[in-house]
């Protein structure tokens, strides 16, 4: 549940980058994604260019998530969010403050003191970050209900590089929905994170960019299902010994004479 929004599905996808409208309506609707991403960039520009691909966004009925995608400061960012509210009617907003141009790291200061401004100003922010737990705790305090800590770089398709900082995000907010924003590349990355106990995964360009994103679509809603089924069913910790499968005690004894 998203700031008193609950979804059916836990898998969310970007709109940008697929070979063309068709293919991206097709890949949502095999998702079973509702909520989609789309960046305030693609509605500028003159005589309004995104006009028409806003229209196709509108008629697949989807809950829009726009996000602030390519923002270097907390002006900028608060700015587009505020276009951002106008054009798509929703006081939803993913932020990004990015830091460093080649990672594209959030700049974390820049991203807590752009959530605090919009979230005074009625904003339900949805903020890219890492997973460090004092960005995490600052986010919280300024108003954040929603964390969206990276997997990895976006686009980079490596999945989970610190595990251990996830689970230890998780554990310590265990009541704010937490989604692995970024970096994912093949659906068992996003199995692994659910199997953490994250509420959701967002992705773009491992579906947008694979070589049939219609197929890739589905195997990650599939690999989201199965990795919150492996979660709710508590799976076994990992063991530092082997443990035999077949009990000894009953175990047949053959002597000799």
């Amino acid at each position: 549940m998203f700031y008193g929004i609950e979804l059916s599905s836990r898998l969310l996808l970007g709109t940008a980058r697929y070979p063309s409208p068709a293919v991206l309506e097709r890949a949502i609707k095999t998702s079973g994604a509702e909520v989609v991403t789309v960046s305030l960039r693609r509605e500028g520009g003159a005589g309004r260019a995104g006009q028409s691909f806003w229209s196709f966004i509108q008629s697949l009925g989807l809950r829009v998530l726009p996000n602030t995608a390519g923002c270097h400061s907390v002006k900028e960012a608060v700015m587009t969010a505020h276009m951002a509210r106008e054009l798509f009617d929703t006081p939803w907003i993913k932020l990004e403050v990015i830091g460093d141009a080649d990672t594209l790291q959030p700049d974390v200061f820049g991203l807590v003191e752009a959530a605090r401004i919009l979230s005074e100003e009625g904003f339900e922010v949805f903020p890219y970050t890492t997973e460090d737990l004092v960005v995490a705790d600052r986010l919280v305090e300024a108003g954040c209900r929603v964390l969206m800590p990276w997997g990895a770089p976006i686009g980079s398709a490596r999945g989970l590089n610190n595990v251990y900082g996830l689970k230890s995000l998780r554990a310590h907010f265990p009541d704010i929905p937490l989604v692995v924003d970024a970096g994912l590349g093949v659906p068992s990355h996003a199995a692994a994170a659910m199997e953490l106990g994250y509420d959701a995964v967002l992705l773009n360009t491992a579906v947008a960019e694979a070589g049939d994103p219609v197929a890739m679509a589905r195997a990650f809603a599939l690999a989201v299902e199965a990795g919150r089924a492996a979660f709710l069913a508590q799976p076994l910790e990992p063991r530092d010994m082997a443990q035999p499968s077949t009990p000894v005690i009953g175990k047949a004894v053959l002597g000799g004479d």
